[in-house]
């Protein structure tokens, strides 16, 4: 009878042991129960989430992922999402097999198509968080993309297109800069992405970057730390999480950090009141994440690596000296000016100096195994791991998405409304500078014949379009980014039976064969108006031309605003954000 009282007692105790963990999760699902929000509550709330994760949980939350399909089981790109080492045949198998904490949508794995068919991403969405808060630890996904606007962004028609950051810039307008990124975040909003990869907060001073240029809002770091905090406020106020990049500085630089290893060769004093100012407004502001950049800065360490992977500037600077305990995020792992190091010590270096998320790593196994090897091994100690996942499960916590990780369908209504367009041509009209305009060639007339011509990606094609439609007589030939002997014969010829020549540049100043074919042009004796359709520097190679204007970036509709300031439709009224060395200072700008 003892021994029956004593195995009762046993498995009574053992049931309630069972059982404890798993009523504790019950709560995981309500972290909106009064209280919850501050201090020690909220605290608790996620001590206890740690404590039931297991490690390899905590490893998974670690990484955003790229993942290619349409759907969460999308059966067309198992055999891909194999062979590029993603993980798992789709979305699903990822999610179950690693626990990521989130994911990254580009255009090229077919996650947001081109055109935009916003109820697929929707579904994706709603499809991958469902996966997600299935499993045995329910942790909402961040669902992340790069949505600056401009020339980088995901989301494209009949989603609103935004004119970019240095259009912002030409505009010195901080509601104009609220403005874009409300327009953004809501449209993101309603395909399901919760994380946003921007505002760049680069201060752009060198003409010769090839990778931020028109992505910075200007060479100035007071606007582009006053426009980076007006885009925080506007993200962050609508729940979508918003990252400052690229820490510490992308701005002055000649090489492109997917292909290689930049050096940003500035002094302390130079960096504390150029690169590092928009991230302490930043950081002021209450800036949810910031990435780093793949960029060796000898001034903050001297070791040759990049700051990715380099604990002085994550957290010596980042963390300590800036105060700064948001999340740390890497750029692209798949980038070569991460790679500096063996592709297994990769994300363990990135993450031992002090980042939280490690982004986008070519091989997710491979990252993901050597990140729980530097565990148990004790190279990484399991606090360090529980802070950074203390954060993360904050973040998803502060912006809602344990509340409800999902988008209703319903607000793929507020994507390219009306309004949202309208704001997008209002702030592109605005931003179109007018640099130069001897002899009064602008505004363009209707009876003159028009000749167009430049690379394909500086859209000459749309622009004689859109002028046709206004009656104006414009013909028009594409080269190729660096125009060939044969084409530049061939446009010359074309100019000669033209009254003007409109040269479409993109980033000529530094491809001399777009400055043969200018210079080709300019032998016609032609009027020849010059629209730089990429960075505003283009001019510093063919001063002598007649007329100049900045557009910023060759979206449609930057293009459509052009075409009206061309015409005379609009007045330009924007103002150089950048200087054109021994040209023309920042803040330059002229009206008809």
């Amino acid at each position: 009878m003892k021994k029956s009282r004593f195995y009762s007692f046993v498995t009574t105790i053992l049931i309630v042991l069972f059982i404890l963990p798993f009523n504790a999760f019950a709560n995981w699902d309500d972290p909106t129960r009064p209280g919850w929000e501050e201090g020690e509550a909220k605290e608790g709330w996620i001590r206890s989430k740690l404590n039931h994760m297991t490690l390899e949980e905590k490893i998974g939350q670690l990484f955003i992922v790229h993942v290619y399909g349409k759907t969460p089981t999308d059966p067309a790109y198992e055999l891909k999402n194999l062979e590029k080492k993603r993980g798992g045949k789709n979305f699903k198998e990822v999610i179950e097999k690693y626990h990521i904490g989130g994911v990254i949508y580009f255009n090229w794995t077919d996650n947001i198509p081109i055109p935009l068919d916003a109820s697929q991403v929707n579904s994706l969405s709603n499809g991958i968080q469902k996966i997600a808060m299935d499993q045995r630890m329910p942790i909402p996904l961040f669902v992340s993309t790069d949505q600056e606007g401009g020339i980088v962004q995901r989301l494209t028609s009949p989603g609103t297109v935004l004119p970019g950051n240095m259009a912002l810039g030409a505009t010195q307008s901080l509601d104009y800069a609220a403005k874009s990124a409300a327009i953004l975040g809501t449209e993101l909003k309603g395909i399901g992405v919760n994380m946003n990869f921007g505002p760049v907060a680069d201060v752009n001073i060198n003409p010769e970057n090839p990778v931020i240029g028109v992505r910075s809002f200007s060479e100035d770091p007071k606007l582009v730390s006053d426009m980076t905090v007006a885009q925080i406020n506007a993200y962050q106020k609508d729940n979508v999480i918003a990252t400052a990049k690229h820490f510490p500085g992308h701005g002055d630089t000649a090489v492109d950090s997917h292909y290689g290893l930049p050096i940003i060769n500035h002094d302390l004093k130079t960096l504390q009141n150029v690169d590092l100012k928009p991230f302490k407004k930043a950081i002021g502001a209450g800036i949810d994440a910031i990435m780093t950049g793949h960029i060796v800065v000898p001034a903050l360490d001297d070791s040759g690596l990049p700051a990715t992977l380099s604990k002085p500037i994550l957290t010596g600077l980042l963390r300590e000296e800036m105060d700064f305990d948001g999340l740390i995020i890497t750029d692209s792992l798949g980038m070569s000016g991460a790679n500096v190091v063996p592709p297994a010590r990769v994300p363990v270096e990135a993450f031992k100096a002090g980042v939280d998320l490690l982004l986008n790593p070519p091989d997710v196994e491979l990252a993901y195994n050597a990140m729980l090897e530097a565990v148990k091994s004790g190279e990484i100690s399991e606090k360090r791991v529980n802070e950074s996942v203390y954060r993360i499960l904050e973040a998803k916590l502060k912006r809602g998405l344990f509340d409800n990780p999902y988008s209703d369908e319903s607000a793929i209504s507020n994507i390219g409304t009306a309004e949202h367009l309208a704001v997008a041509d209002e702030i592109a009209n605005k931003s179109i500078t007018l640099v130069k305009n001897e002899n009064n060639l602008l505004p363009l007339k209707t009876n003159e014949n028009l000749f167009i011509t430049g690379p394909s990606l500086a859209e000459p094609d749309l622009l004689s379009d859109l002028l046709k439609n206004k009656s104006f007589n414009a013909d028009f030939y594409m080269t190729g980014t660096s125009p060939t002997s044969s084409e530049i014969n061939t446009a010359v010829a074309k100019a000669q039976q033209a009254d003007k020549v409109i040269v479409t540049t993109y980033t000529a100043n530094t491809n001399s064969a777009q400055q043969n074919f200018v210079k080709a042009l300019l032998t016609t004796g032609k009027p020849v108006i010059i629209t730089a359709i990429r960075n505003p520097y283009d001019l510093m190679v063919f001063p002598e031309i007649d007329a100049y204007l900045a557009t910023y970036g060759n979206r449609e509709v930057s293009i459509r605003a052009l075409a009206r300031v061309l015409t005379g439709e609009v007045n330009p009224s924007g103002k150089l954000p950048v200087t054109i060395p021994g040209l023309y200072d920042f803040g330059h700008g002229i009206s008809y």
